[in-house]
């Protein structure tokens, strides 16, 4: 399944055009082994299509970005009933999209997601951004990704947030001293995005202590960013917990041999230190089977 999993999320997220529901939908397989994307693109359609209607019959004159982003947001949030999932936030089901349909609640991230593929299916363009500590959407004022643009929080029922906003927003999610920049505003890949939903997922499995399946993100991790050496040391250290000792000595010694290239500061140097521990036990355990 793993390797099938990491076939078909690598096709997703090259697929041409710029949704990212395909590739959603494949992360989902991780809770959901046999899922079908073709019923939860089919409700994106629908949602796509009310919509359009909604849209239509509320502002049939005016199809400014403005207006449409005020229309999808009443459609979205207060016809459909979309909202962000404050009381159990840290539900692997928020990061699931087949979820996130079906419940109509989820995390930034997720929530996003199914406002970017809703605007896409009424024309209207709508990126992701990378915000720290929470995702948000970016809809240009002007066709084009270079434009400016109005600023979107689909968790918090489709805000729409000056800088200020935003200079608040992420004193809160990093810290006081944190320096705020438009680059932090500019529109995500689709790569962006999908690295950061798995992120999010194997942070909320390592915390369940839930290793199989933080295992198999991680994987998704570093078929998605192959040179990632923190995603590399991650696995062996799942593998080291579920006593797959293999694959742990193999993971963790290529590891420090990549790590060892650049000079490390002071907190390298411990986790190194600590790894190298790692390293000594699972080698004993090898001798001690032959």
């Amino acid at each position: 399944m793993r390797c099938n999993l990491t076939d078909a999320l690598i096709e997703a997220t090259n697929i041409p055009g710029t949704s990212l529901a395909p590739a959603a939908l494949v992360i989902a397989r991780i809770e959901h082994p046999k899922l079908e994307a073709e019923p939860h693109l089919a409700a994106l359609d629908a949602l796509g299509e009310g919509a359009k209607r909604s849209i239509g019959r509320h502002r049939p004159c005016d199809r400014s970005p403005a207006t449409c982003v005020k229309a999808l947001n009443e459609f979205l949030f207060e016809e459909m009933k979309f909202v962000g999932n404050r009381d159990r936030y840290e539900d692997p089901r928020n990061s699931c999209l087949n979820e996130v349909l079906e419940r109509r609640t989820g995390i930034p991230i997720t929530l996003s997601l199914v406002y970017m593929e809703v605007a896409a299916r009424v024309g209207l363009q709508v990126d992701g951004v990378n915000f720290p500590g929470h995702f948000l959407v970016r809809c240009p004022e002007r066709r084009g990704k270079g434009a400016g643009g109005i600023i979107i929080d689909p968790f918090h029922q489709g805000a729409l947030l000056t800088e200020h906003d935003c200079r608040v927003l992420l004193q809160r999610h990093v810290g006081e001293e944190a320096p705020f920049s438009q680059r932090l505003l500019a529109p995500a890949t689709r790569q962006q995005v999908v690295v950061r939903m798995l992120l999010n997922l194997k942070r909320l499995y390592v915390h369940m202590r839930s290793f199989p399946q933080a295992r198999a993100v991680t994987e998704l991790l570093l078929a998605m960013t192959p040179s990632a050496l923190s995603e590399l040391r991650d696995r062996g250290l799942l593998a080291y917990h579920l006593n797959d000792v293999t694959s742990a000595l193999r993971d963790l010694q290529t590891y420090l041999k990549l790590a060892g290239m650049s000079e490390p500061d002071d907190d390298d140097r411990e986790e190194r230190e600590q790894i190298w521990e790692h390293v000594k036990t699972l080698r004993r355990r090898v001798a001690s089977q032959n």
